[in-house]
């Protein structure tokens, strides 16, 4: 049966993004709606959204906050490849700005009200168009509020009887701001207590979207379970083990026509699990642009990442002039913290001769690392679903990681006995670890070829496609609606 459902995020690709939240929904509600289902989104009208091609709808939308009725436009576009529509809240004292949520030195001290606003925004916008969604897929803390404002405010509107789904994408990042703040968001203060928007005397948007909402999702099955406990529940485990009837684990996917390597755009020769001569020429290729011996026989390590504490950029700092040691080649992209930036960097005088580092975001640069390396490092602290594994796996690069949350859900361990596997698996994040794993993956290129070469055809006949994600998704809000009717 059609269903009506509505994103709600702070970020959409391609029209704002800073990470995984915004890749999952350039894609997800394309996907759903594919299906035959009726699919909108809703997010800020950024700074760095091209407005150019976007429709003025002519909607004056009023938006109650605690801090007084905010007035907003609203302008619309589709999702790329889709007839899907988004609908920008046009603001500009709250989101014409440098940054979608703060600058380099620090949050906007007014990010409760300017997440109030697209919360509460994308409920008024309902009303204005007249459609009543089913469902209501709220993402992170920035969306937390939509789910209370459900059971409260909206209780008795025909928008009250819809189903919240809310996605943890990164538990690190909860939205906390301080305790006298929270009638910024015009819920009822009964909302802020230990049982739903309180934690530790301080608002928590977070923790009352896990208690408000009818379903709870994170981005990968082992993820979901590492959150129930204390080392990665940021706090929040007691109240995630609580709801864990509801709390569900559903990998993502990747975007299988942009990730192709019969078809990137960005790489030197396309290649197949069928025919794996292109990578043979995207190695030397990647070797050549960045001053590397071209030596095919060199195993090639490659790494693209956030320079942050999240990615185990410290442990692996550690690591580094070991690593370097070994009889590799190592590529490594990022950008981030500062310190590593310079230590990463600095690091190639000391070795020239197999080490480079690229200090900046580059999707080209990315693409022609997945493309190129034999190896691909992900030494992460924890990683919610992680992508680039994904990627590295459809482009035949197998990867080294830690096995940690979507790590280790789509990273099948290298069994030496047999040559079954997908790649090489540590547990402890320790800089032994990483050499250690290192050094055994370079072993098997060494001296089980034939292995490797199982392994990346196994790599690349994996499906991380999106189809199969958007059905474990419209099952769970059918499960949702359901749940929510018995709240009437």
């Amino acid at each position: 049966m059609k269903k009506r459902i509505l994103f709600v995020s702070s970020e959409v690709r391609p029209f704002a993004m800073t990470g995984g939240l915004g890749d999952v929904l350039g894609v997800l509600p394309r996907v759903i709606a594919s299906f035959g289902h009726d699919v909108r989104v809703v997010m800020p009208l950024y700074r760095c959204v091209d407005r150019n091609g976007l429709e003025d709808l002519q909607i004056s939308l009023g938006v109650p906050t605690g801090a007084g009725e905010r007035w907003c436009a609203v302008r619309r576009a589709f999702l790329p490849r889709s007839d899907v529509p988004v609908y920008f809240l046009e603001h500009d004292a709250l989101f014409d700005r440098e940054g979608l949520y703060g600058t380099p030195e620090g949050a906007y001290g007014d990010n409760l009200l300017r997440f109030t606003v697209l919360s509460r925004g994308a409920l008024q916008l309902c009303k204005a168009l007249g459609w009543h969604p089913d469902v209501i897929h709220a993402n992170d803390w920035q969306t937390g509020l939509v789910p209370g404002y459900l059971n409260t405010v909206e209780r008795h509107s025909p928008l009250g009887r819809a189903a919240s789904v809310f996605t943890i994408h990164n538990l690190g990042y909860q939205g906390r701001f301080p305790a006298d703040a929270f009638g910024v968001t015009g819920l009822p203060w009964e909302l802020f207590t230990f049982l739903d928007y309180e934690y530790w005397d301080s608002v928590n948007l977070l923790k009352g979207a896990v208690k408000q909402s009818t379903v709870i999702t994170t981005v990968s099955p082992s993820y979901a379970r590492e959150i129930q406990g204390p080392f990665l529940g940021e706090g929040l485990d007691g109240v995630l083990r609580e709801r864990a009837g509801v709390l569900h684990g559903i990998l993502n996917g990747i975007d299988e026509e942009e990730w192709n390597p019969a078809t990137d755009p960005h790489i030197d020769a396309h290649f197949s699990v069928d025919d794996l001569t292109g990578k043979a020429r995207c190695k030397e290729a990647l070797q050549r642009e960045l001053g590397l011996p071209p030596v095919s026989e060199t195993p090639l390590v490659g790494m693209v990442t956030r320079f942050a504490w999240q990615k185990g950029i410290d442990v692996l700092a550690e690591a580094l002039p070991r690593l370097l040691q070994l009889p590799l080649q190592f590529v490594l992209v990022g950008s981030g913290e500062s310190w590593a930036e310079h230590y990463y960097s600095s690091m190639q005088h000391s070795y020239p001769w197999n080490y480079r580092c690229i200090v900046q975001f580059n999707n080209r640069l990315a693409h022609r690392v997945e493309a190129g390396a034999d190896l691909y490092l992900m030494p992460s602290r924890y990683e919610p679903c992680g992508l680039n594994q994904m990627y590295s796996l459809r482009y035949g690069t197998l990867p080294i990681v830690r096995a940690t949350g979507g790590l280790d859900d789509t990273v099948d361990q290298y069994d030496p006995g047999t040559g079954e596997g997908t790649g090489f698996k540590f547990w402890d994040l320790t800089a032994d670890a990483i050499v250690g794993t290192v050094s055994w993956a370079l072993d098997a290129f060494r001296y089980r070829p034939d292995h490797i070469r199982a392994m990346r055809a196994r790599a690349m006949r994996r499906d991380f496609g999106w189809n199969q994600v958007a059905r474990r998704y419209l099952d769970l809000y059918e499960r949702a609606i359901q749940l929510r009717a018995m709240q009437f």
